[in-house]
C-alpha cells in the first residue's frame, strides 16, 4: 500500500464520517445517553408526578407530565436513546398507556447492566440473562393476575369505569371519580357487538374553555366549534346532504370572454347564472335535505337560495370533521355539486347551535342506531391544563380498547412489579452460569417503580420500601405504594388496579429496547448529506 494512504474503515468510508468501538466509546455511551433520557421522564411517574416544560422546534410550549408527549416533542438525537424512544412509541402505539414505565423500566435495566459490564461481564451474556429474566417474568405476571378481573361485564358503566381510573389519576389526580364514568359512558355508547372491533376513533374529545372539570359532559354524536352560515340554528329529524367542494356557482377551467352589447343582456346574464344555482339548490331541497354541508366555501348568492328554501348549511373546512361527520350521519360526500340520489343523503335526529362557555357549538346529536360517535365535553381553566386532560382521557380511552381485547387486571402501585422483582431475585440465585447476574439485575431493576412512586410523593424513599418489602415478605401479594400516606395500601380493594395487557406489552419492550442497545458494540456515521450551512446567530449566513 502507498505511504500516505488511509486503510481500514478510512479507506472505507467518505471523510467526515465518525466511528466509536470497545465498552467505553460505544456501549457505556450508549447506557448513559438511555439513563439520561430516563431521568426526564421517570420523575413524572405516578399521580403526584412532576410536570415538564417542553419548547418544541416550532417554539410550541408544553407543560405536561405525559410521557408519550414529552417524548414525541423532544428531538431525540443520539441513535441509542432512540432505540428507547421507539419502544416508547411503540408502547403508545400498541396500547395508548404504559409509555412511562417502558422508559423508566428500559432506562434502569440498562443502569443496573452498567454495573455489571464495568466489573467485568460481557453485554452479551447481559443481554441473555435479561431475555431470560424477561420470559419468567411475564409467566410470572399470569400468577400476579386478580382473581375474577377477568369476568368483566363492556355495557357495565360502574365497573369500566372502575378499571379506567388508574390511567386517568395517574395524568390528573382527584378528577378520576369525575371523569373515568363519563368515558365509561361514552366509549360503552359506541361500542359495536364484536368489543374487540372498537375504534377509539369514534369517541372524541371537545375542549371548551371556562366552568369546572365537574362541568363535563357526553353527547351522544358530534361537537364542532362553530356556528351555522344561515339564519336557521336548529332541526330536528331531517334528512343532511353533504358535499365534500364548496357550494357555489362553478368557475370554468379556462378564461373565456363574453362581449354584452346593452343592459339588458348584462342583466339577463346574471339572470341565467342566478338561475342556474337556484335549480341546483332547488333540486337538493327536492329531494328532502333540510341539512347542507359544505366542505369548503359557499357563495353569498348560494347561501340566499338555501335561507329561500329553508334549509340549515354548514361549513366545516376540517377533511376529517367532514369524514367523521359523514360516518355519524351515514352521509356520503359528493364530489361535484348537484342533488344527491337518496344512497347518499344521511339522517340527523338533531342538529342545534348551543352556546357553552361563550362559545357557540353545533351539537350534533344521534341515536345509537343511526350514529356511532360520542363526544365528551371537557370544561377547564386554561388551555394547558384541559391538554393535560385531554391526554388522560384519551389515555382511558385506549384502556378500554384494552379491555375489549382482554380484561384481565394486576395490583396497581407498584405492587406487580415488587412482586416480579421478589420471585425473579428466588428465580436467579437458583440458577447456575454467568446468565444468573443479569436475572438477579432484571429483578432489582423492577424496584424502580415502587421507588419513584415514594419518590415522586415526597416520601422517605427507604422507610417506604422497606415497609413494603416487609409486606410482600409477608405473602401480601397485592400490596402497593399509597402515594397518600407512604405505607403498602391494597389499591385493587379500591378499585384501582393496572391493566394485564398494558403491563405486559410495556415489560416486554422494555426488555427488548435493553438487549437492543447491549448488543450494540460499534456506532459508525456516515458524513452528513450537505446543504445550506444554518444562519448564525445574529441571522445572517456566514
Amino acid at each position: 500500500m502507498a505511504m500516505g494512504m488511509p486503510y481500514g474503515l478510512q479507506a472505507m468510508l467518505k471523510e467526515g464520517h465518525k466511528h466509536y468501538s470497545g465498552l467505553e466509546e460505544a456501549v457505556l455511551k450508549n447506557v448513559e445517553a438511555c439513563k439520561n433520557l430516563a431521568k426526564i421522564t421517570r420523575t413524572s411517574m405516578g399521580p403526584n408526578g412532576m410536570n415538564k416544560m417542553v419548547i418544541n422546534h416550532l417554539e410550541k410550549l408544553f407543560v405536561t407530565s405525559d410521557a408519550s408527549t414529552i417524548i414525541s416533542e423532544l428531538d431525540v438525537f443520539h441513535p441509542a436513546a432512540k432505540l428507547l424512544a421507539m419502544a416508547a412509541k411503540a408502547q403508545e402505539n400498541e396500547m395508548g398507556d404504559g409509555t412511562n414505565l417502558v422508559l423508566t423500566l428500559g432506562g434502569e435495566l440498562l443502569a443496573q447492566a452498567e454495573g455489571l459490564i464495568i466489573d467485568g461481564l460481557h453485554p452479551t451474556e447481559i443481554a441473555d440473562g435479561y431475555t431470560k429474566a424477561c420470559e419468567k417474568a411475564l409467566a410470572f405476571l399470569d400468577d400476579l393476575v386478580i382473581p375474577g378481573s377477568a369476568d368483566l361485564d363492556l355495557r357495565n358503566k360502574s365497573a369500566i369505569s372502575e378499571r379506567l381510573k388508574s390511567a386517568i389519576s395517574s395524568k390528573v389526580n382527584g378528577y378520576e371519580d369525575v371523569l373515568a364514568p363519563l368515558v365509561a359512558e361514552a366509549c360503552i355508547e359506541v361500542c359495536p357487538k364484536n368489543a374487540h372491533n372498537f375504534n377509539v376513533d369514534n369517541v372524541r374529545v371537545a375542549k371548551i374553555m371556562g366552568s369546572s372539570v365537574t362541568e363535563s359532559s357526553v353527547v351522544k354524536g358530534m361537537i364542532f366549534k362553530r356556528g351555522t352560515e344561515g339564519s336557521i340554528k336548529e332541526v330536528s329529524d331531517a334528512k343532511v346532504a353533504v358535499f365534500a367542494q364548496g357550494i357555489d356557482t362553478s368557475n370554468t377551467d379556462t378564461k373565456g370572454t363574453v362581449l354584452i352589447k346593452s343592459a339588458e343582456e348584462l342583466e339577463n346574464y346574471a339572470k341565467s347564472e342566478e338561475g342556474k344555482l337556484e335549480e341546483y339548490i332547488k333540486s337538493i331541497a327536492d329531494t328532502g335535505a333540510k341539512v347542507l354541508v359544505s366542505g369548503s366555501s359557499i357563495g353569498e348568492m348560494a347561501i340566499h337560495f338555501i335561507e329561500k328554501y329553508q334549509m340549515m348549511v354548514i361549513k366545516l373546512p376540517s377533511k376529517f370533521e367532514l369524514m367523521r361527520f359523514c360516518r355519524s350521519t351515514g352521509a356520503v360526500a359528493r364530489s361535484t355539486f348537484g342533488a344527491p340520489s337518496a344512497d347518499e343523503l344521511g339522517f340527523i335526529k338533531n342538529i342545534a347551535v348551543r352556546e357553552i362557555g361563550g362559545t357557540n357549538c353545533l351539537v350534533l346529536q344521534q341515536d345509537a342506531a343511526l350514529g356511532n360517535v360520542s363526544t365528551i365535553i371537557l370544561r377547564g381553566s386554561t388551555e394547558g391544563f384541559l391538554d393535560d386532560v385531554e391526554r388522560a382521557v384519551n389515555d382511558a380511552i385506549n384502556g378500554y380498547k384494552t379491555l375489549g381485547k382482554d380484561t384481565r387486571a394486576v395490583p396497581a402501585g407498584g405492587a406487580s412489579e415488587l412482586e416480579l422483582a421478589r420471585r425473579l431475585a428466588e428465580y436467579g440465585k437458583k440458577q447456575t452460569g454467568l446468565e444468573q447476574y443479569g436475572i438477579v439485575k432484571f429483578a432489582e431493576a423492577f424496584e424502580v417503580i415502587p421507588r419513584m412512586l415514594a419518590e415522586n410523593s415526597g416520601f422517605n424513599v427507604t422507610d417506604a420500601l422497606s415497609a413494603l418489602f416487609a409486606a410482600h415478605a409477608a405473602g401480601q401479594a397485592n400490596m402497593g405504594m399509597g402515594v397518600e400516606t407512604g405505607s403498602p395500601v391494597d389499591l385493587s380493594a379500591e378499585g384501582i388496579v393496572d391493566l394485564y395487557s398494558t403491563k405486559w406489552w410495556a415489560i416486554k419492550l422494555a426488555a427488548d429496547a435493553a438487549c437492543t442497545v447491549l448488543k450494540v458494540d460499534q456506532i459508525i456515521m456516515s458524513k452528513q448529506a450537505g446543504g445550506p450551512k444554518p444562519r448564525g446567530e445574529d441571522g445572517d449566513d456566514e
